[in-house]
């Protein structure tokens, strides 16, 4: 007796909907993709019980007519897709053909749709994947689909279900997704006790950001400029054809100042084509552009849309069509990972001082989210942390009574909640809007001699005009502070020989001198590096290095880019290495310190690092050995000679390793201490 059988229908069709519904969300994204490759300009959305009692999604998009109402119940019937030539170039959210019978598989659906043209509409009800009824109705033009007790005929699927809370943020955080997608359209949801949201069209990604999180969100947003670039083929990487000549990719979005840190992804969104995937590589360009700028273990708010060629991207790679392939990837990551860099150029946030922090209570506070609250205490317990991102009481609801204001759309937690509050070490202060006529002024150019070693080709290169970016861009508030915020410090002295206190019209600065230090030699190293290869100082005595195998074929790996670092290293046979120079700067007590700590890092990341990255990587690692340490008395001379390099550096607010460089306190926070104002 033959062991392989075919399954039957009903099997099948319950296979296939468990690839695609996972739980009530990804029915609403399923609906929801459809209606906007439908071309509707308004889409609502109401569900009840958290989408496990009705979800039911309307759209005014082209509708059906009586034929394709019934055929697209079909599997793999579509309307998006005609030939196998057209899968190299998808241009709509859905192509596969499977949502709809998947869906009816395992649910009660109701279909009524009519078309423009058409005087009737259809109502076609399913049940269990049965066709139920069929007949004619009077609808408005588009479609309305209704999907009852989902997984009602699979009871053992509906355990899997989390409860009402859970499930419903789900919902509203997809919703939220691509309503940040597609600014121009109209997005409604609701429950019968609460509308969540509702957006209405505008022009910009801006705005819609406002319309959903607020003023104090998007004011803790700085925009992506609209960024495109012709695209380009890696060395690894095939050429490109003669049809690829004139593609081009486009990138924008909304990132988080740096002062804005979470301890997980969840607040990282990006879009593709307007389609929201997860995708590694651009997680790795994210993460490569925020480098050196704060703290590992430590993410971002991202919201980012890359635009590019069709063909250049296939999307058919993941039964949910949640994860993308792009054809040239090394060129995609780097110039994502240079336009959110460039952005970041212009949010050099200033830290400010944990009691100045603790006194302004309007900006992000332990556990409260963007938008403000809904005043119904009912609601908001009924849907508790799940949806607003709010703290939850002990039995894991949000506890609103206490709160009061208009209704406004609530924030899906997974995308900023609580965790997008602004770090406890580094916090964005506000500025003066209009700065003081007369400063206390100093002159950069001026020749300083620093007793502590200085890169030769960078210090000269730090004198140089052209490495100090024009001011900041000032906000309404004036939040952002410009060049000359620190280019004016004038300093006092010191506390434990390590922290620099300065003064200017903006108010108190407390420097550390170490990390400031390690910012201006970071950056001089790099840009050093990038114009040709560095010299190193020869030791006295070769040091000789044990390397374990791991850090032994790391060196093997980037020995050419170790030694136009200033490193002269050679295998001395077995895993022993003679270091014979070592970058300007390093003492030859640190040098074996400094190598092995280079080789760890990279060996962290399985050697799947770009050259930037890398480069990167032992600039920073050689800055920090090189710059002054601690309890090291400073002059008044050199302290302003340290005040003036860190004002030409790109970043002058943190480290490469992202922990703040300068704390300030500001005029008007002092005359609030003093009873004053």
């Amino acid at each position: 007796m033959s062991k392989i059988r075919i399954l039957a229908e009903t099997v099948a069709n319950k296979i296939a909907a468990g690839e695609v519904v996972e739980r009530p969300a990804s029915v609403v994204k399923e609906l929801l993709e459809n209606a906007l490759d439908a071309g509707a300009r308004s889409i609502r959305i109401e569900v009840e019980s958290g989408g496990k009692r009705l979800i039911r999604i309307a759209d005014d998009g082209c509708g059906m007519n009586h034929d394709d109402a019934l055929l697209c119940f079909e599997r793999h019937a579509t309307s998006k897709l005609r030939t196998a030539d057209d899968l190299v170039s998808i241009a709509t959210l859905g192509f596969r053909g499977e949502a709809l019978p998947s869906i009816a598989a395992v649910s009660r659906l109701v279909l009524e749709t009519r078309t423009n043209d058409e005087g009737e509409g259809m109502r076609v009800e399913f049940a269990g994947g049965k066709l139920v009824s069929v007949k004619p109705m009077g609808a408005p033009a588009g479609t309305s689909i209704s999907v009852s007790d989902i997984f009602y005929c699979m009871p053992a699927r509906r355990k899997f279900l989390k409860s009402e809370t859970t499930e419903l943020g789900h919902i509203a955080s997809l919703v939220t997704h691509y309503a940040l997608a597609h600014p121009e359209r109209h997005f409604v949801l609701k429950t019968p006790s609460q509308v969540i949201m509702d957006c209405a069209p505008v022009e910009k990604l801006a705005d819609r950001v406002y319309q959903i999180f607020g003023r104090q969100a998007l004011k803790e947003l700085a925009e992506i400029p609209a960024n495109e670039a012709p695209v380009r083929s890696a060395i690894t990487e095939p050429q490109l054809e003669a049809d690829e000549q004139a593609a081009t990719v486009r990138v924008s979005g909304l990132v988080s100042r740096p002062e804005v840190q979470r301890t997980n992804r969840n607040g990282i969104y990006i879009f593709v084509n307007r389609r929201l995937v997860r995708d590694r590589l651009l997680l790795h360009a994210i993460s490569e552009a925020y480098r050196n700028i704060t703290p590992p273990g430590v993410f971002p708010v991202v919201l980012l849309f890359l635009d590019l060629p069709y063909q250049e991207v296939d999307v058919n790679v993941h039964p949910a069509k949640i994860e993308v392939r792009f054809r040239h990837p090394q060129f995609v990551h780097d110039f994502t990972r240079d336009s959110i860099r460039q952005a970041l150029s212009l949010t050099r946030a200033v830290p400010g001082f944990p009691a100045v922090r603790a006194a302004a209570a309007g900006n992000f506070s332990g556990g409260q989210s963007f938008a403000p609250p809904v005043p119904s205490a009912t609601t908001d317990r009924e849907y508790g942390v799940g949806i607003s991102g709010h703290q939850a009481s002990s039995g894991g609801v949000a506890d609103f009574s206490a709160l009061a204001g208009p209704p406004r759309a609530v924030i899906p937690s997974d995308l900023l909640g609580s965790g997008a509050a602004i770090s406890q070490e580094f916090e964005l202060s506000g500025a003066p809007p209009h700065p003081l006529a007369q400063r206390l002024g100093f002159d950069p150019s001026s020749n300083v001699n620093i007793p502590w070693p200085v890169p030769s080709d960078a210090a000269s290169a730090g004198s140089n005009g052209d490495v100090a970016p024009g001011p900041a861009p000032q906000s309404e508030s004036g939040s952002l502070p410009s060049i000359q915020d620190i280019l004016d410090l004038k300093p006092l002295g010191q506390v434990s020989s390590s922290f620099i206190v300065a003064v200017n019209g903006e108010g108190l600065w407390i420097i550390d001198q170490h990390v400031a230090h390690e910012r201006v030699l970071f950056e001089q190293h790099l840009r050093a590096r990038r114009d040709g290869e560095l010299g190193g100082q020869r030791l006295l005595v070769p040091l000789i290095v044990e390397l374990n195998p791991r850090q032994l074929a790391t060196f093997e790996q980037i020995g050419e880019e170790l030694r136009a670092n200033g490193f002269e290293a050679e295998l001395m046979g077995g895993r022993s290495v003679a270091i014979q120079a070592a970058p300007a700067g390093i003492s030859s007590s640190d040098a074996e310190k400094l190598l092995c700590e280079i080789l760890d890092g990279i060996a962290r990341e399985n050697q799947a690092i770009s050259i930037d990255s890398l480069q990167s990587k032992i600039a920073a690692s050689t800055a920090c050995h090189a710059a002054i340490k601690v309890n090291t008395p400073l002059d008044a001379t050199k302290m302003e000679w340290l005040l003036g390099e860190l004002a030409k550096t790109e970043y002058p607010m943190s480290c490469p390793h992202g922990r703040p460089v300068v704390l300030r306190y500001p005029v008007k926070e002092i005359e609030r201490a003093f009873k004053r104002i």
